[in-house]
């Protein structure tokens, strides 16, 4: 199994929105462990939590690997 990079720390939600345009994922997180989430009690919002949710749950992945 190949080593992942550590995803930086972004400033604004632009400036992670502009990392992911020209990077690959994959160097990021091993798909392979990757879980199933269900989220059924959402409600919908106004506001954009889904990339801080984002953020938050590869960060736990990255720490228990």
């Amino acid at each position: 199994m190949s080593k992942t990079k550590k995803i930086p720390n972004f400033k604004t939600e632009a400036e992670e929105r502009e990392f992911w345009e020209i990077h690959d994922s994959s160097d990021y997180i091993d798909w392979k462990n990757a879980h199933s989430v269900s989220m059924s009690n959402l409600k919908p919002s106004t506001k954009n939590h889904i990339a801080q949710t984002s953020r938050r749950l590869i960060r736990e992945h990255q720490n228990r690997s």
